[in-house]
């Protein structure tokens, strides 16, 4: 069979399984373009191409399978790579095909002609400049596998225009791969397993990190039947949350800058530290010479890089955390650890953080810790919520309650604003079922809300929670807590977002109060296609608690004694 390069970009991502890929069209990948409608596969056109690369991270986050956006050459290329950046650093398996100029004119500064390859080397797991129509099919099935391979991440494949043009005798035969590498060592040995379980068993304080590697490697199961075996409580990363169900006994919440102020105290008073999927981001440990100085250290983790690379450990066990859990599994024994647990279950009875839910406020002001509460209410802890970056990030993950993997999404470690909006509609199309709910900022929603209109192309079934407080709500915060008040570059003008909605053929709803709020969540979910509630909350409230960066854990801003209305 004769086939373009064209061709056997879609013949690849057929074999792979692929069914929808996001994208946007131009020069360099115009042959493509034009041999797509032959493949049962759905494109997704996307108003700018960092929303293409965030849809192709959603869908991957949402469903463990590799994400795929496209591209053209030079600026819709170099569009791409905030949202490459963002797979990066959360691990998510992202193919990214760019068209490039002819071979001919390469290293010429021929029009819109950009090294991709070279901007994005620091950002991908690998990345692949093909020139020949013979290349196009063998690399692409390989890109998919070093996606998805060992520690995930985007790997990017950008071909030249003239090997997508040129003909080829093509047959259906899956090409060889590289094998899979080791990840960087051998697995733990005997001696190392039994060396974790022995420091397990001595442990009177434990505690277990569960991070994003226990959902990216299906190994909340495992970790459950481990931790419920050993009676370890369990606290979550960020984008750990899910990971372990919030209500199980065990489930002592999160940790870190913004985590909860009896999480941050079990760290430092622990004895040993059992990190599972998680690499020790300066957001969980605040000031290292201060952390948890107290607590021997295992390390479970695929990635050999992460280990001993900002805290130092007793004993690393390094390679997929389903595979070490079941080895470590029949090494631990039963045991009770009251006298701990009771402990945290003492220490958690501090209310602080959540007395804002529990009664209504002096000034009847919506909150935007009653959002989340009160969502976390309507969907029943069910939904699929994707978030943006900044306030109303750090108060879902407090206030909505997480039960399940891969039911929070978020940008983690680059903290990416206008991430929410096109990673949900990616998220929506792995799993059409899902009630998909985006919470963003009034800012960050601002730099990506031209992916209503693709909502509206597509039809397409998300429900929208602008937390809408006037201000870049974080940096504000920052300026209030450390920069004397001064809120420079911090307020910002919105548009009405409820018209903004109707100007794309969607429906947009209005909440300043918590009943109209919980109406409009509830209505939302009813109504059909995208519907954008603009929640009007109060506009210098903080997230609570907070270290200060690089600070002690114990050195927490706590919040002030909240002014409750009489009964």
């Amino acid at each position: 069979m004769k086939r373009t390069g064209a061709q056997t970009i879609w013949e690849a991502l057929v074999a792979e399984g692929v069914d929808v890929v996001f994208g946007y069209p131009g020069g360099a990948i115009m042959p493509a373009y034009d041999a797509l409608p032959q493949y049962p596969i759905r494109h997704v056109l996307v108003r700018h191409e960092q929303g293409a690369a965030h849809m192709a991270d959603g869908y991957a986050r949402a469903s463990g399978r590799a994400g795929v956006c496209v591209a053209t050459s030079g600026p819709g290329a170099t569009n791409l790579v905030t949202g490459i950046a963002t797979a990066m650093m959360d691990s998510s398996p992202i193919v990214c095909i760019t068209g490039q100029v002819s071979s001919a004119v390469l290293g010429t500064d021929a029009f819109q002609e950009t090294d991709i390859t070279g901007v994005t080397l620091p950002i991908t797991k690998h990345n692949y400049l093909v020139t020949r129509v013979e290349d196009v099919y063998p690399t692409l099935r390989e890109a998919f596998h070093l996606a998805r391979s060992g520690r995930p991440g985007p790997v990017l494949v950008d071909i030249t225009k003239d090997a997508q043009q040129a003909s080829m005798e093509f047959e259906h035969a899956v090409p060889p791969r590289r094998p899979r590498k080791a990840p960087g060592h051998p697995p733990p040995e005997e001696r190392d397993l039994a060396a974790a379980a022995a420091l397990i068993e001595e442990s009177e304080r434990p505690l277990v990190f569960a991070g994003q590697g226990v959902q990216a490697g299906e190994a909340s199961g495992l970790l459950r039947e481990v931790v419920e075996k050993g009676q370890l409580p369990v606290a979550c990363t960020l984008l750990g949350l899910g990971a372990f169900p919030a209500s199980h006994p065990l489930c002592v919440g999160m940790m870190g800058m913004h985590g909860e102020a009896w999480v941050n105290r079990a760290v430092q008073e622990a004895d040993l530290l059992i990190a599972v999927g998680m690499r020790f981001d300066d957001r969980v440990t605040g000031n290292l010479k201060t952390y948890a100085v107290n607590a021997r250290k295992i390390h479970i983790e695929i990635d050999p890089s992460e280990i001993n690379k900002n805290v130092r450990v007793d004993v690393p066990l390094c390679g997929e955390a389903a595979t070490i859990l079941a080895d470590l599994l029949p090494r631990i024994h039963k045991r009770e650890r009251r006298a701990w647990l009771d402990h945290l279950q003492e220490m958690s009875h501090d209310t602080r953080a959540r007395d804002i839910v529990a009664q209504p406020h002096a000034d009847e002001a919506l909150h935007a810790a009653h959002v989340m509460h009160d969502l976390w209410q309507e969907t029943g802890g069910k939904a699929l919520v994707v978030t943006d970056v900044g306030q109303h990030q750090m108060w879902e993950a407090q206030y909505y309650r997480h039960e399940q993997t891969r039911q929070l999404i978020t940008s983690g470690g680059l903290g990416t604003m206008g991430f929410a909006l096109p990673a949900a509609l990616g998220a929506r199309f792995a799993r059409p079922d899902a009630d998909v709910w985006v919470i963003a900022g009034d800012g960050g929603f601002q730099m990506t809300a031209c992916e209503l209109a693709t909502c509206a192309q597509e039809g397409a079934k998300l429900n929208v929670a602008i937390i809408n407080n006037g201000y870049l709500g974080m940096v504000r915060q920052w300026q209030e807590f450390f920069y004397s008040g001064r809120y420079v570059a911090t307020p910002i003008r919105s548009p009405d977002f409820v018209k903004l909605a109707e100007a794309h053929g969607l429906t947009g709803l209005r909440a300043t109060t918590r009943a109209e709020a919980r109406e409009a969540m509830h209505r939302a979910r009813s109504l059909p296609g995208t519907v954008v509630i603009d929640f009007r909350v109060v506009a210098e409230d903080s997230v609570y608690p907070m270290v200060p960066a690089n600070a002690d854990l114990r050195d927490m801003i706590r919040r002030p004694a909240p002014k409750f209305a009489e009964d």
